[in-house]
């Protein structure tokens, strides 16, 4: 078994907290989407980035940048990567998400994904840490939430360049969630303060958002009209089970730029036939691809027969397996 090292002073005290090795990887806890925060004292609550999940493990100085699915991204995200290297701990496992912060303060996913593409965008990319999972030699996925968030606290006490902590708020989740409204943030993630870190979907941990996102898989594009280049639309999808469902035409966000390079990387995942075997798409101009490609999109509202509603274009999601992408409804509590 790997060695561990001599915890920070008192994370070995904390409840729950375990001796153990640095994992290589650990599966993401995932929110739940509900229409309204919840209520209490027993919820704190973070602003949500709009931006790509990551974890990050750091092993004496050597650092990997981790995807939701377990890839690595540290070589994409070198700004991040240095800025974890400064974190004052030999060994740990952070968990949060990569942002580009516009000047006003709001997080852009079109923006990270420009800059991902050499694209000025007049933000700064940074790492938003809002759990800490592991810290020399103590497994902390045990303690309850607000004890490892106090613990994440002070090890990010002045933190490095490019890197933040999230801050939250305890209780008042339906003010806090309208002020971010307000101030046309993504939306919030509301957390209950004493359970522990699994790395599941459920209902501990809750994201309320301000305006409509869905992710999509891509099973198709048409010719563009006009003036337009590379492509017309793109024809959207959403598992369920098996099954590839068709719910409409993406037509709009998208840059000239964007469009050449949809263009050239659907060009390369042409099929025969359609992938959509719910609700297939008919007409002219119409060109099948294989459904390997996810993207995000906003839009207004679900029809009364599925489809999206003006859905916009706002990147490509490499972070994403299209079989675990479905239709994204409000539960209820």
């Amino acid at each position: 078994m790997p060695s561990v090292d001599k915890p920070h002073s008192a994370i070995s005290a904390l409840p729950g907290a375990s001796r153990a090795p640095l994992p290589d990887f650990l599966s993401p806890q995932l929110a739940t989407l509900v229409a309204d925060p919840p209520a209490g004292d027993h919820w704190l609550h973070e602003l949500k980035f709009d931006g790509y999940r990551i974890l990050a493990r750091l092993d004496h100085g050597t650092v990997r940048l981790l995807s939701r699915n377990g890839r690595d991204w540290t070589s994409r995200l070198p700004g991040p990567a240095g800025a974890v290297r400064g974190v004052p701990a030999s060994r740990a496992m952070l968990d949060g998400e990569v942002a580009v912060f516009m000047p006003d303060g709001t997080t852009s996913f079109q923006a990270l994904q420009n800059m991902f593409s050499g694209v000025e965008t007049g933000g700064s990319m940074a790492y938003v840490v809002f759990d800490l999972l592991h810290l020399d030699g103590q497994d902390l996925t045990g303690v309850p939430l607000e004890q490892r968030k106090a613990a994440l606290a002070r090890i990010l006490a002045g933190p490095p360049a490019g890197l933040r902590y999230s801050e939250h708020v305890v209780g008042g989740g339906r003010a806090f969630f309208a002020r971010a409204c307000e101030v046309g943030l993504e939306g919030i993630i509301c957390k209950r303060r004493d359970a522990p870190y699994r790395g599941t979907r459920s209902a501990d941990w809750l994201k309320v958002k301000c305006a409509r996102e869905q992710e999509v898989v891509i099973g198709g594009y048409t010719d563009p009209e006009g003036s337009r280049v590379g492509i017309g639309a793109l024809l959207a999808g959403v598992y369920e089970g098996t099954d590839l469902a068709y719910i409409g035409k993406i037509g709009t966000g998208f840059a000239s730029r964007t469009l050449h390079d949809l263009k050239a990387r659907l060009a390369r995942l042409a099929r025969p036939t359609s992938p959509f075997s719910i609700a297939t798409p008919r007409g002219t101009g119409i060109h099948w691809v294989k459904p390997q490609l996810v993207a995000q999109v906003k839009f207004t509202e679900w029809t009364s027969d599925g489809k999206l509603r003006h859905p916009s274009f706002q990147g490509l999601r490499a972070d994403k397996a299209p079989a675990d992408v479905v239709r994204e409804r409000p539960s209820k509590r």
